[in-house]
């Protein structure tokens, strides 16, 4: 009989948030009577807007014609390739620097396989888990340590620098994975800190693996929405990034990333051309519907249903929030990002979810498991109806 994947044996058990959902069906089950409301997945919860949804219907019909009909499309459609780079880059980027997908968190998991088991790891500590898990899973991390994971390269992100990391930490040659807004720490990164951070991936070998899911819901005109807003980040950067939180995509799938021209492997060759025959040899393109569906996204109608929609949730968001800060409790985020990271000194962040479900039936996420730096924090999350929230936020008065 073939044998297991050894690196598979690696990841801890209990990815997180299959984790969350069993503690709330338990709870549940010995509370038949409670009225649970969920703070915690990041998972969008308002209905997709009008003109973007006529968009996935015309979509749909298209392909019940023979005109309309279209097949695979590894690369993406060259009309939302184009669109992607003119909103969101000024037009910086060819179309074939943009690759759509069915997600960032599918893109940030198929990256790997440009850089192998040899090539070291950085994340953000705490960070969103899939940079952790796809490293163990590829074989560039190896065995949990009770902490973290051997071979990775923790980057402490605290009250204390202010939620942005000690860069001297970062090893040469390596993966830097990075978040901002990020997740769930809700902090974001100034052009100054974004700065240093080319500034030391250039340094060092190393490329950074920009994470942007949540750049739709920066308001400070001050703060860079993608790290291509930083000199020097096409020859060190590929930035992923996603319909699912702005457009509210969750269950459609739909994502891209850049990889720049300039972007080149220490022996020189392009890492455009490699990412290029990854997604046409292991995947045929998103979904054709789902592209109809961002092409009208990113039109003058779609910008501002997006935009509706993201300032809801920031409303969700300055709710709990102001909520918390009432209680005493120390937060960040929730301003320019849908999370909000709430501080228990302390307390074991696993203890302090249970206390919230029980006592107030609210579902949160507790911060170890975004990785060692995140004990003591309980993240929260604006996705919700705004009469759950209000609920929510009466509740957690009984703190």
């Amino acid at each position: 009989m073939v044998q297991r994947n050894p690196c598979i044996a690696n990841i801890k058990a209990g990815y997180l948030f299959p984790e969350i959902a069993k503690r709330r069906r338990e709870y549940a089950a010995a509370n038949p009577d409670a009225k649970i409301i969920s703070l915690g997945v990041g998972n969008t919860t308002e209905p997709i807007p009008p003109h973007i949804n006529e968009a996935l219907v015309e979509g749909a019909r298209r392909l019940g014609t023979v005109e309309g009909y279209s097949g695979y499309q590894d690369e993406g459609l060259l009309e939302l390739r184009e669109k992607i780079s003119q909103v969101f880059y000024g037009g910086k980027f060819k179309a074939n620097e943009i690759f759509i997908s069915d997600g960032a968190k599918c893109d940030i998991g198929r990256l790997q396989l440009l850089f192998g088991e040899e090539t070291g790891v950085a994340v953000q500590d705490p960070s969103y888990p899939v940079y952790v898990d796809g490293s163990v899973l590829i074989g560039a991390a190896w065995k949990h340590n009770g902490k973290g994971y051997d071979g990775i390269d923790y980057l402490p992100c605290t009250l204390e620098n202010d939620f942005f990391p000690d860069l001297s930490l970062v090893s040469e040659n390596t993966l830097i994975y990075f978040c901002s807004p990020n997740n769930p720490t809700g902090a974001v990164s100034t052009k100054e800190q974004l700065t240093a951070l080319v500034k030391t991936a250039i340094r060092k070998k190393s490329v950074i693996i920009f994470d942007a899911a949540y750049s739709e819901y920066i308001r400070d005109p001050s703060l860079p929405k993608s790290i291509f807003d930083i000199e020097g980040a096409r020859e060190c950067a590929i930035e992923v990034n996603s319909f699912s939180k702005p457009a509210g995509f969750t269950g459609i799938r739909l994502g891209w990333s850049v990889v720049p021209m300039e972007l080149k492997y220490e022996s020189g060759e392009s890492v455009n051309a490699d990412w290029n025959r990854v997604c046409s040899t292991i995947f045929n393109g998103a979904s054709n519907i789902a592209q109809a569906g961002g092409i009208a996204a990113l039109d003058d109608e779609g910008r501002k249903e997006t935009r509706s929609l993201t300032d809801f949730y920031l409303g969700n968001a300055k709710l709990i929030r102001d909520a918390l800060q009432g209680l005493g409790i120390s937060c960040t985020g929730g301003d320019n990002s849908p999370y909000i990271w709430s501080h228990f000194p302390g307390r074991d962040s696993w203890e302090v979810f249970s206390e919230i479900l029980e006592k107030c039936q609210v579902v949160t996420t507790p911060g170890a498991g975004f990785g060692p730096a995140g004990e003591g924090f309980v993240r929260f999350s604006a996705f919700g109806h705004r009469q759950d929230v209000e609920e929510a936020c009466r509740r957690l008065g009984k703190l």
